[in-house]
């Protein structure tokens, strides 16, 4: 097997490792839907955006709850601008870097076409975070003025139901986000050879399984 197959095979195994874990998720979610810390949060946002619309008293804790949450996204979209600008950085020297590299590699090949594709794959990655955190913003910036608004007077789209989907909309921006930046990691293992690419993905789904899994769920 030469360079090259090793790296195809690698990506092949990453990408079934990640593709069976959230097939196992799915399955565990239909089975019992609090399996997961993602449907605790919706749920959780759903009851707080009608208690805040309910009670006036809590305008403010809302707002300021909002301006937290969208802080927050702002800091790892501006990260991910970052991360961005670095590495297209490292493209501009991928001759130079795919040699020097190669002496912490362990196999895989050291061509600069394949360093240039493993440079889109993780920009790529970057690119759908900061996306992901900009569109959280955005969702966010609607939802301050619609939880503002009393909960007898928000009618249709306004109401406090439509405006706890709009608030979990942006939740699962921010999701994405973050699963966007768990895969750097693997990506960036990529750089040093396949073999690392393989175990920084079997790292990650073991991470994945302990975070996603909801302390709450009737299965354990």
């Amino acid at each position: 097997m030469n360079a090259i197959q090793l790296d195809t095979v690698a990506v092949a195994i990453s990408v079934t490792l990640i593709a069976s874990y959230y097939i196992f998720l799915l399955s565990r979610v239909r089975r019992d839907p609090d399996y997961t810390i993602q449907a605790i949060n919706h749920k959780a946002r759903t009851l707080w955006v009608e208690a805040v619309m309910r009670d006036r008293t809590k305008d403010i804790m809302g707002v300021q709850a909002l301006r937290n949450f969208a802080m927050a996204a702002t800091f790892k979209a501006s990260s991910a601008i970052l991360l961005i600008i670095g590495t297209l950085t490292l493209s501009g020297q991928a001759e130079s870097l795919a040699r020097t590299w190669h002496v912490l590699s362990i196999g895989g090949s050291i061509a600069p076409e394949l360093w240039i594709i493993k440079i889109l794959c993780l920009l790529t990655a970057l690119l759908v975070a900061f996306f992901a955190f900009a569109m959280t913003i955005r969702v966010l910036n609607h939802v301050v003025f619609m939880i503002s608004l009393p909960a007898d007077a928000a009618l249709g789209p306004l109401s406090p139901a439509r405006t706890a989907a709009r608030l979990n909309q942006a939740g699962a921006f921010y999701t994405v986000g973050m699963r966007a930046y768990f895969v750097t990691v693997p990506l960036a293992f990529w750089l040093f050879g396949p073999v690392l690419l393989v175990l920084s993905t079997m790292g990650l789904v073991v991470i994945l399984y302990y975070l996603d899994r909801s302390p709450f769920s009737q299965e354990g």
